[in-house]
Protein backbone atom coordinates (compact mmCIF):
# COMPACT_ATOMS: atom_id res chain seq x y z
CA UNK A 1 0.00 0.00 0.00
CA UNK A 2 1.11 3.44 -0.97
CA UNK A 3 2.26 6.13 1.87
CA UNK A 4 -0.58 8.39 2.50
CA UNK A 5 0.62 12.07 3.30
CA UNK A 6 -1.36 14.23 5.48
CA UNK A 7 -0.93 17.98 5.23
CA UNK A 8 -2.41 20.60 7.21
CA UNK A 9 -1.89 24.34 8.61
CA UNK A 10 0.90 24.11 11.83
CA UNK A 11 -2.41 25.82 13.71
CA UNK A 12 -6.09 25.90 13.26
CA UNK A 13 -8.12 28.16 14.82
CA UNK A 14 -12.07 27.44 15.02
CA UNK A 15 -15.04 29.60 16.92
CA UNK A 16 -15.66 33.09 18.15
CA UNK A 17 -12.97 35.10 18.71
CA UNK A 18 -10.47 33.41 16.74
CA UNK A 19 -9.31 36.61 14.81
CA UNK A 20 -7.98 38.21 17.89
CA UNK A 21 -5.72 35.19 18.51
CA UNK A 22 -4.61 35.04 15.51
CA UNK A 23 -3.03 38.37 15.27
CA UNK A 24 -1.59 37.32 18.80
CA UNK A 25 0.56 34.36 17.27
CA UNK A 26 1.75 36.97 14.45
CA UNK A 27 2.92 38.89 17.36
CA UNK A 28 4.60 35.59 19.16
CA UNK A 29 6.37 34.80 15.45
CA UNK A 30 7.63 38.66 15.09
CA UNK A 31 6.14 39.24 12.34
CA UNK A 32 5.87 42.95 11.69
CA UNK A 33 4.45 44.06 8.06
CA UNK A 34 2.29 42.05 6.59
CA UNK A 35 -0.37 41.97 2.98
CA UNK A 36 -3.87 41.74 3.67
CA UNK A 37 -4.91 40.07 0.61
CA UNK A 38 -9.46 40.93 0.21
CA UNK A 39 -11.88 41.91 -2.27
CA UNK A 40 -13.72 45.07 -2.31
CA UNK A 41 -16.80 44.15 -0.58
CA UNK A 42 -15.15 43.05 2.71
CA UNK A 43 -13.34 46.86 2.52
CA UNK A 44 -16.72 48.62 2.52
CA UNK A 45 -18.30 45.97 5.14
CA UNK A 46 -15.70 47.13 7.43
CA UNK A 47 -13.68 43.75 8.30
CA UNK A 48 -10.78 44.46 6.83
CA UNK A 49 -10.69 47.67 9.40
CA UNK A 50 -11.38 45.69 12.17
CA UNK A 51 -8.67 43.21 11.42
CA UNK A 52 -6.12 46.03 10.88
CA UNK A 53 -7.19 47.80 14.28
CA UNK A 54 -6.28 44.59 16.40
CA UNK A 55 -2.92 44.57 13.92
CA UNK A 56 -1.99 47.83 14.93
CA UNK A 57 -2.80 47.46 18.47
CA UNK A 58 -0.32 44.39 18.20
CA UNK A 59 2.19 46.51 16.65
CA UNK A 60 2.14 44.64 13.40
CA UNK A 61 2.23 47.28 10.17
CA UNK A 62 -0.63 46.18 7.43
CA UNK A 63 -0.85 46.88 4.01
CA UNK A 64 -4.24 46.14 1.61
CA UNK A 65 -4.66 44.76 -1.41
CA UNK A 66 -8.11 44.63 -2.29
CA UNK A 67 -7.90 43.75 -6.27
CA UNK A 68 -9.01 39.99 -6.09
CA UNK A 69 -11.79 38.97 -8.46
CA UNK A 70 -14.32 36.49 -7.64
CA UNK A 71 -12.27 34.24 -9.57
CA UNK A 72 -8.88 35.57 -9.24
CA UNK A 73 -6.53 35.81 -12.17
CA UNK A 74 -2.90 35.84 -12.61
CA UNK A 75 -2.96 40.14 -13.22
CA UNK A 76 -4.37 39.94 -9.73
CA UNK A 77 -1.15 37.82 -8.79
CA UNK A 78 1.01 39.88 -9.94
CA UNK A 79 -0.57 43.27 -8.65
CA UNK A 80 -0.80 41.88 -5.13
CA UNK A 81 3.20 40.79 -5.23
CA UNK A 82 3.91 44.15 -6.47
CA UNK A 83 2.33 45.40 -3.65
CA UNK A 84 4.18 43.28 -1.18
CA UNK A 85 7.42 43.63 -2.44
CA UNK A 86 7.13 47.59 -2.38
CA UNK A 87 6.05 47.34 1.28
CA UNK A 88 8.80 44.89 1.88
CA UNK A 89 5.66 42.57 3.78
CA UNK A 90 7.14 39.86 6.17
CA UNK A 91 3.69 37.74 5.75
CA UNK A 92 0.65 37.71 4.17
CA UNK A 93 -2.99 38.16 5.66
CA UNK A 94 -5.91 36.28 3.19
CA UNK A 95 -8.90 37.61 4.53
CA UNK A 96 -12.31 35.96 2.83
CA UNK A 97 -13.46 32.97 0.56
CA UNK A 98 -11.52 31.17 -1.68
CA UNK A 99 -10.45 34.24 -3.99
CA UNK A 100 -8.55 35.85 -1.87
CA UNK A 101 -7.01 32.90 0.43
CA UNK A 102 -6.04 31.50 -3.35
CA UNK A 103 -4.66 34.64 -4.33
CA UNK A 104 -2.74 35.41 -1.14
CA UNK A 105 -1.02 31.63 -1.62
CA UNK A 106 0.19 32.83 -5.07
CA UNK A 107 1.33 35.72 -4.06
CA UNK A 108 3.08 34.48 -1.43
CA UNK A 109 4.59 31.82 -3.00
CA UNK A 110 5.78 33.62 -5.76
CA UNK A 111 7.30 35.90 -3.09
CA UNK A 112 9.87 33.55 -2.08
CA UNK A 113 10.10 31.14 -5.19
CA UNK A 114 10.30 33.75 -7.67
CA UNK A 115 9.17 33.79 -11.84
CA UNK A 116 5.62 33.61 -12.49
CA UNK A 117 2.03 31.96 -10.88
CA UNK A 118 1.58 30.06 -14.32
CA UNK A 119 5.42 28.03 -13.53
CA UNK A 120 4.07 26.10 -10.43
CA UNK A 121 0.61 24.96 -12.35
CA UNK A 122 0.55 21.16 -11.52
CA UNK A 123 1.45 19.53 -8.48
CA UNK A 124 4.52 20.30 -5.92
CA UNK A 125 6.44 22.29 -8.15
CA UNK A 126 8.07 24.90 -6.27
CA UNK A 127 11.04 24.42 -4.25
CA UNK A 128 10.55 26.57 -0.74
CA UNK A 129 7.91 27.58 1.50
CA UNK A 130 5.88 30.96 0.78
CA UNK A 131 5.79 33.54 3.15
CA UNK A 132 3.77 33.09 5.95
CA UNK A 133 0.13 33.10 5.31
CA UNK A 134 -2.47 33.49 7.94
CA UNK A 135 -5.89 33.05 6.13
CA UNK A 136 -8.92 34.18 8.00
CA UNK A 137 -12.36 32.65 6.50
CA UNK A 138 -14.81 34.76 5.92
CA UNK A 139 -17.30 32.20 3.99
CA UNK A 140 -17.89 28.15 4.96
CA UNK A 141 -17.34 26.25 2.09
CA UNK A 142 -13.84 26.17 -0.23
CA UNK A 143 -11.65 25.12 2.67
CA UNK A 144 -8.56 26.91 1.02
CA UNK A 145 -7.75 28.67 4.48
CA UNK A 146 -6.04 25.39 5.35
CA UNK A 147 -5.75 23.47 1.68
CA UNK A 148 -2.24 23.12 -0.87
CA UNK A 149 -4.81 23.73 -3.44
CA UNK A 150 -4.66 27.33 -5.28
CA UNK A 151 -6.70 28.28 -8.14
CA UNK A 152 -5.78 30.97 -10.28
CA UNK A 153 -7.66 31.92 -13.88
CA UNK A 154 -4.83 32.33 -16.90
CA UNK A 155 -6.59 35.46 -18.74
CA UNK A 156 -4.55 34.35 -21.68
CA UNK A 157 -5.58 30.50 -22.14
CA UNK A 158 -9.32 31.26 -20.48
CA UNK A 159 -8.65 28.51 -17.96
CA UNK A 160 -8.33 27.80 -14.32
CA UNK A 161 -4.94 26.73 -13.48
CA UNK A 162 -4.79 24.00 -10.82
CA UNK A 163 -2.12 24.60 -8.22
CA UNK A 164 -1.34 21.62 -5.54
CA UNK A 165 1.77 22.06 -3.69
CA UNK A 166 2.39 21.47 -0.10
CA UNK A 167 4.45 24.93 0.05
CA UNK A 168 1.05 26.86 -0.26
CA UNK A 169 -0.38 25.75 2.82
CA UNK A 170 -0.99 28.65 5.79
CA UNK A 171 0.61 28.40 8.38
CA UNK A 172 -2.55 29.23 10.54
CA UNK A 173 -5.94 29.24 9.12
CA UNK A 174 -8.84 31.22 11.27
CA UNK A 175 -12.58 30.23 11.24
CA UNK A 176 -14.35 32.43 12.82
CA UNK A 177 -18.63 32.56 12.70
CA UNK A 178 -18.13 35.89 13.91
CA UNK A 179 -16.99 37.06 10.46
CA UNK A 180 -19.65 34.70 8.76
CA UNK A 181 -22.58 36.21 9.79
CA UNK A 182 -22.46 39.29 7.22
CA UNK A 183 -22.41 36.42 4.12
CA UNK A 184 -25.73 36.90 1.49
CA UNK A 185 -28.00 33.54 1.33
CA UNK A 186 -26.67 32.72 -1.97
CA UNK A 187 -23.36 33.08 -0.74
CA UNK A 188 -23.52 30.41 2.04
CA UNK A 189 -25.71 28.55 -0.84
CA UNK A 190 -23.02 28.40 -3.08
CA UNK A 191 -20.13 27.64 -0.61
CA UNK A 192 -22.18 25.24 1.50
CA UNK A 193 -22.59 22.86 -1.63
CA UNK A 194 -18.71 23.57 -2.51
CA UNK A 195 -18.23 21.95 0.78
CA UNK A 196 -20.56 19.03 -0.10
CA UNK A 197 -18.42 18.30 -3.59
CA UNK A 198 -15.81 18.54 -1.08
CA UNK A 199 -16.56 16.08 0.83
CA UNK A 200 -18.16 13.72 -1.61
CA UNK A 201 -15.66 13.80 -3.96
CA UNK A 202 -12.93 13.01 -1.45
CA UNK A 203 -14.91 9.90 0.18
CA UNK A 204 -15.02 8.65 -3.86
CA UNK A 205 -11.04 9.49 -4.45
CA UNK A 206 -9.00 6.69 -5.49
CA UNK A 207 -6.64 8.47 -2.88
CA UNK A 208 -9.38 8.14 0.07
CA UNK A 209 -7.86 6.58 2.96
CA UNK A 210 -9.61 5.89 6.74
CA UNK A 211 -9.05 9.40 8.00
CA UNK A 212 -9.93 11.42 5.00
CA UNK A 213 -13.28 9.24 4.85
CA UNK A 214 -13.90 9.83 8.55
CA UNK A 215 -13.39 13.35 7.68
CA UNK A 216 -15.66 13.50 4.48
CA UNK A 217 -18.34 11.57 6.00
CA UNK A 218 -18.97 13.81 8.98
CA UNK A 219 -18.75 16.75 7.11
CA UNK A 220 -21.65 15.50 5.13
CA UNK A 221 -24.09 14.84 7.82
CA UNK A 222 -23.20 18.66 9.23
CA UNK A 223 -23.85 19.93 5.97
CA UNK A 224 -27.39 17.85 5.57
CA UNK A 225 -28.00 19.53 9.30
CA UNK A 226 -26.79 23.07 9.11
CA UNK A 227 -27.20 24.02 5.52
CA UNK A 228 -31.13 25.14 5.16
CA UNK A 229 -30.84 26.92 8.16
CA UNK A 230 -27.24 28.77 7.65
CA UNK A 231 -28.98 29.97 4.12
CA UNK A 232 -32.71 30.84 5.58
CA UNK A 233 -31.54 32.78 8.86
CA UNK A 234 -27.39 34.10 8.47
CA UNK A 235 -27.31 35.18 12.04
CA UNK A 236 -27.75 31.37 13.57
CA UNK A 237 -24.67 30.88 15.35
CA UNK A 238 -25.29 27.30 15.68
CA UNK A 239 -25.82 26.92 11.96
CA UNK A 240 -22.83 29.01 11.19
CA UNK A 241 -20.08 27.42 13.27
CA UNK A 242 -21.40 23.99 12.49
CA UNK A 243 -21.14 24.84 8.66
CA UNK A 244 -17.46 26.04 9.73
CA UNK A 245 -16.71 22.82 11.04
CA UNK A 246 -18.44 21.17 8.19
CA UNK A 247 -16.49 23.25 5.72
CA UNK A 248 -13.06 22.23 7.55
CA UNK A 249 -13.53 18.43 8.00
CA UNK A 250 -14.14 18.52 4.23
CA UNK A 251 -10.86 20.61 3.69
CA UNK A 252 -9.27 18.26 5.65
CA UNK A 253 -10.45 14.80 3.51
CA UNK A 254 -10.02 16.53 -0.25
CA UNK A 255 -6.72 18.21 1.05
CA UNK A 256 -5.36 14.56 0.97
CA UNK A 257 -7.78 12.65 -1.20
CA UNK A 258 -7.93 14.90 -3.49
CA UNK A 259 -10.91 15.38 -5.59
CA UNK A 260 -12.21 14.85 -9.15
CA UNK A 261 -14.64 15.61 -12.28
CA UNK A 262 -16.88 17.91 -10.80
CA UNK A 263 -13.96 19.94 -9.69
CA UNK A 264 -12.14 19.47 -13.34
CA UNK A 265 -15.27 20.37 -15.34
CA UNK A 266 -16.37 23.23 -13.01
CA UNK A 267 -12.91 24.75 -13.09
CA UNK A 268 -13.33 25.04 -16.94
CA UNK A 269 -16.76 27.04 -16.45
CA UNK A 270 -15.31 29.04 -14.11
CA UNK A 271 -12.16 30.20 -15.94
CA UNK A 272 -14.52 29.92 -19.98
CA UNK A 273 -17.15 32.17 -18.38
CA UNK A 274 -16.46 33.20 -14.99
CA UNK A 275 -19.18 31.51 -13.10
CA UNK A 276 -19.06 30.95 -9.52
CA UNK A 277 -17.13 27.91 -8.51
CA UNK A 278 -19.72 26.84 -5.84
CA UNK A 279 -22.46 27.08 -8.19
CA UNK A 280 -20.95 25.08 -10.96
CA UNK A 281 -20.09 22.35 -8.28
CA UNK A 282 -23.19 22.11 -7.21
CA UNK A 283 -24.82 21.48 -10.72
CA UNK A 284 -22.44 19.02 -11.90
CA UNK A 285 -22.34 17.07 -8.58
CA UNK A 286 -25.13 14.54 -9.51
CA UNK A 287 -24.20 14.21 -12.67
CA UNK A 288 -20.44 13.47 -12.37
CA UNK A 289 -21.45 11.01 -9.60
CA UNK A 290 -24.22 9.18 -11.52
CA UNK A 291 -21.68 8.54 -14.03
CA UNK A 292 -19.13 6.88 -11.19
CA UNK A 293 -21.92 4.40 -10.13
CA UNK A 294 -20.46 2.00 -12.26
CA UNK A 295 -17.58 2.20 -9.59
CA UNK A 296 -18.52 3.77 -6.77
CA UNK A 297 -21.85 2.76 -5.79
CA UNK A 298 -21.18 1.35 -2.30
CA UNK A 299 -19.23 4.48 -1.56
CA UNK A 300 -22.39 6.43 -2.60
CA UNK A 301 -24.66 4.67 -0.39
CA UNK A 302 -22.57 5.36 2.80
CA UNK A 303 -22.66 9.11 1.26
CA UNK A 304 -26.74 8.74 1.30
CA UNK A 305 -26.62 7.36 4.92
CA UNK A 306 -24.74 10.93 5.92
CA UNK A 307 -27.28 12.87 4.42
CA UNK A 308 -29.99 11.17 6.00
CA UNK A 309 -31.27 9.01 3.18
CA UNK A 310 -32.01 5.26 2.74
CA UNK A 311 -28.50 3.18 1.36
CA UNK A 312 -28.27 3.65 -2.19
CA UNK A 313 -26.06 5.68 -4.83
CA UNK A 314 -29.81 6.73 -6.51
CA UNK A 315 -30.65 8.39 -2.76
CA UNK A 316 -27.63 10.13 -2.69
CA UNK A 317 -27.99 12.05 -5.89
CA UNK A 318 -31.54 12.42 -5.47
CA UNK A 319 -31.19 14.45 -1.95
CA UNK A 320 -27.74 15.88 -3.21
CA UNK A 321 -29.98 17.36 -5.93
CA UNK A 322 -33.38 18.26 -2.90
CA UNK A 323 -31.20 19.52 -1.10
CA UNK A 324 -29.27 21.91 -3.81
CA UNK A 325 -32.82 23.14 -4.98
CA UNK A 326 -33.76 24.03 -1.16
CA UNK A 327 -31.34 26.21 -1.14
CA UNK A 328 -32.09 28.16 -4.57
CA UNK A 329 -28.99 26.38 -6.43
CA UNK A 330 -29.98 26.58 -10.35
CA UNK A 331 -31.46 23.52 -12.04
CA UNK A 332 -28.62 23.40 -15.03
CA UNK A 333 -26.17 25.10 -16.52
CA UNK A 334 -27.91 26.90 -19.18
CA UNK A 335 -29.30 28.82 -16.39
CA UNK A 336 -25.95 30.36 -16.18
CA UNK A 337 -25.51 30.69 -20.19
CA UNK A 338 -22.89 27.41 -20.88
CA UNK A 339 -23.60 26.83 -24.36
CA UNK A 340 -23.45 23.47 -26.23
CA UNK A 341 -21.16 24.53 -28.77
CA UNK A 342 -18.45 25.18 -26.14
CA UNK A 343 -18.65 22.02 -24.68
CA UNK A 344 -15.63 20.10 -26.32
CA UNK A 345 -13.29 22.94 -25.62
CA UNK A 346 -14.56 22.74 -22.35
CA UNK A 347 -13.89 18.60 -22.03
CA UNK A 348 -10.63 18.79 -23.50
CA UNK A 349 -9.72 21.16 -20.80
CA UNK A 350 -11.05 19.36 -18.09
CA UNK A 351 -9.37 16.19 -19.02
CA UNK A 352 -6.00 17.97 -18.68
CA UNK A 353 -6.99 19.36 -15.26
CA UNK A 354 -5.21 17.90 -12.15
CA UNK A 355 -8.10 17.39 -10.12
CA UNK A 356 -9.41 14.49 -12.01
CA UNK A 357 -6.82 12.26 -11.34
CA UNK A 358 -8.17 10.52 -8.30
CA UNK A 359 -11.36 10.29 -10.19
CA UNK A 360 -12.96 6.74 -9.66
CA UNK A 361 -13.36 6.38 -13.37
CA UNK A 362 -11.23 8.31 -15.79
CA UNK A 363 -13.86 9.07 -18.12
CA UNK A 364 -13.02 9.73 -22.22
CA UNK A 365 -13.15 12.88 -23.91
CA UNK A 366 -16.68 11.94 -25.32
CA UNK A 367 -17.95 10.84 -21.98
CA UNK A 368 -16.85 14.59 -20.23
CA UNK A 369 -19.05 16.24 -22.97
CA UNK A 370 -21.89 13.78 -22.46
CA UNK A 371 -22.03 14.70 -18.36
CA UNK A 372 -22.17 18.34 -19.67
CA UNK A 373 -24.49 18.06 -21.84
CA UNK A 374 -26.70 16.09 -19.16
CA UNK A 375 -25.96 19.53 -16.87
CA UNK A 376 -27.81 21.69 -19.39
Amino acid sequence: MAVSEFHIPALNLMGAGSVQKAVDAMQARGLRRTLIVTDTGLVKAGLVAQVQQKLAAADIQSFVFDGVQPNPTTANVNAGLALLQDKACDSVISLGGGSPHDCAKAIALVAVNGGKIQDYEGVDKSAKPQLPLVAINTTAGTASEMTRFCIITDESRHIKMAIVDKHTTPILSVNDPETMVGMPASLTAATGMDALTHAVEAYVSTAANPITDACALKAVSLIAANLRAAVSNGKDMVAREQMAYAQFLAGMAFNNASLGYVHAMAHQLGGFYDLPHGVCNAVLLPHVQAFNTRVASARLADVAVALGAEASAEAALATIRQLAADVGIPAGLTQLGVKDADIPTLAANALKDACGLTNPVQPTQAEVEAIYRAAL
